[in-house]
């Protein structure tokens, strides 16, 4: 939105001139900001006061494609290093009020704004610094769910591990709980894993798994009863007591092609070392 008015270079002028005043008073509305100032600037590298700077000359020129492209940098600056939100918003806040305190002053010296082009200026300050504050979320948001789905997908990858002992013969060891979408994060990935290796035996230990649901137990057993219609063997090592105990009131088990041992060393010895 370019100025309809010709007061931005006046009004920069004296914003440069009382730059330091403008840091002063800032600091005096950001109470609970300006502690955090040396922080911020540590762990993010995010220089607070210099970026206020930047943000109220774009705001006073009018260069709104610039004040948007800085305020998507600043949102993915402070979702990278998950810097508080409300430090942000207390912040932007009071460089808005900062700054009308300075036009408040810059008009008192200069006599400069009829009622009407204030109404203008207000409306064209107002208005970048709203768009800043919501370009600002949007980044900080798209950017930090991008993480999270990237993390999410680091976590989900570790929690299905299929280890390779020789070309056809993969162990998956489940540790910890087992719910219903840790068992279709499982059932997805071998399937793919068993079709992409072309895996022949597929040992999967559930000495590990510290709970199980009988909505679980059914998930796991449709994933071996695909898993035996690709041509892959399933050997179940490890059943806990609790987990047959489910199984057993559930009413189900594996199916034929499905070979239970005690131990994943008893399923090594006979698929890997006697080989």
């Amino acid at each position: 939105m370019a100025p309809t008015y010709d007061y931005s270079s006046h009004l920069k002028q004296f914003f440069e001139k009382n730059s330091q005043i403008f840091e002063q008073t800032l600091l005096s509305e950001a109470v609970n900001v300006k502690d955090k100032i040396e922080e911020i600037l540590r762990v993010g590298n995010i220089d607070l006061v210099t970026n206020a700077h930047h943000l109220v000359v774009y705001i006073i020129d009018g260069e709104d494609e610039a004040l948007k492209k800085f305020a998507e940098k600043e949102g993915i600056a402070w979702a990278t290093h998950s810097i508080a939100l409300s430090f942000k918003l207390e912040w932007v806040q009071a460089i808005r009020r900062t700054l009308w305190d300075l036009i408040e002053k810059y008009n008192k010296e200069n006599n400069k704004y009829e009622i009407g082009d204030f109404f203008r200026l207000e409306t064209e300050v107002n208005n970048r610094v709203d768009e800043f504050l919501n370009t600002f979320f949007i980044s900080y948001s798209t950017y930090k769910d991008s993480l999270i789905n990237a993390q999410r997908e680091l976590v989900e990858n570790l929690s299905v591990p299929i280890i390779p002992i020789d070309s056809s013969v993969f162990i998956l060891p489940l540790i910890g709980s087992m719910d219903t979408h840790r068992t279709e994060i499982l059932k997805e990935k071998v399937l793919t894993e068993v079709s992409d290796l072309r895996i022949e035996t597929l040992i999967m230990d559930l000495s590990g798994i510290a709970s199980m649901d009988s909505e679980s137990i059914v998930d796991l057993l449709k994933s071996i009863d695909g898993i035996a219609m690709m041509g892959c063997k399933t050997v179940i090592t490890g059943l806990r007591k609790e987990i047959v105990r489910e199984m057993t009131n559930a009413g189900v088990n594996f199916n034929q092609q499905t070979e239970t041992l005690g131990t994943l060393q008893q399923a090594l010895n006979e698929y890997f070392v006697t080989q």
